[in-house]
């Protein structure tokens, strides 16, 4: 098993008042050759947006863009006609295809947005555009609860690329095992909050690491713990 350890405080970060972020690859005004990707994960951005704020309408094109509404609640509109909000425990899904605009405002007077962005390369470029949102309960303590997969394939949201998002809770000391579908595919996991053993690794909240070149791993929960995992080609 080969691994790869990104540290917390090795993220790049901006802070524009309304906006503060934390990329775990390069993004923005924050660049690092070592760090533009894990496979076709491109983006995985740790934001908060303050209370009345957010960002105003703007285009993607050729992405899967993954959004896990963390704390507080989302309120997103596109040209598609979309609209509706993502509050915690939802995940939202946009395939951005040929090209899309949408909007990120978080509606609440008094309470911050806390939010994962996720970007993953699709399967191919001019993929028709389309949305999704889904309330995703967590399944008991040690299961992995599928958030996102490839298209037709998924007890989560659907995406045009062989790739998987999981999310798990475990409870302290308890151990959960995760199997790769592919020999070509790696795992970015990131630890949500809490304390975890991943080989001889250490992780802490919000502690990454890339795993490669392995059938799967194991991961020992230290303390009361959320992880979220994501498997994609690496090629």
């Amino acid at each position: 098993m080969k691994t790869l350890f990104h540290p917390a405080h090795t993220r790049g970060g901006a802070d524009y008042g309304w906006l503060k972020a934390q990329h775990s690859f390069s993004f923005g005004s924050w660049f690092d050759p070592g760090r533009i990707q894990f496979g076709a994960l491109r983006v995985w951005n740790d934001d908060w947006v303050a209370p009345g704020t957010g960002f105003s309408k703007h285009p993607h094109n050729d992405m899967e863009i993954i959004t896990i509404t963390l704390e507080g609640r989302l309120r997103h509109r596109d040209n598609l006609g979309s609209e509706g909000e993502i509050r915690a425990g939802e995940v939202q899904v946009m395939s951005a295809g040929t090209g899309i605009e949408h909007s990120e405002i978080n509606p609440d007077p008094r309470t911050p947005l806390r939010l994962f962005q996720i970007w993953i390369f699709p399967d191919q470029q001019g993929h028709s555009p389309r949305y999704d949102q889904r309330a995703i309960p967590m399944e008991a303590a040690g299961i992995w609860t599928e958030l996102a997969g490839p298209m037709g394939h998924t007890t989560g949201l659907e995406i045009h690329q062989q790739a998987r998002i999981r999310r798990i809770q475990l409870e302290p000391g308890q151990t959960a095992d995760y199997t790769l579908e592919h020999a070509e595919r790696g795992v970015y996991a990131m630890v949500v909050d809490g304390t975890a053993a991943i080989g001889e690794q250490l992780l802490n909240t919000r502690d990454a690491i890339g795993i490669f070149e392995t059938p799967g791993f194991s991961i020992n929960a230290q303390t009361a713990l959320d992880v979220i995992a994501i498997e994609v080609p690496l090629h």
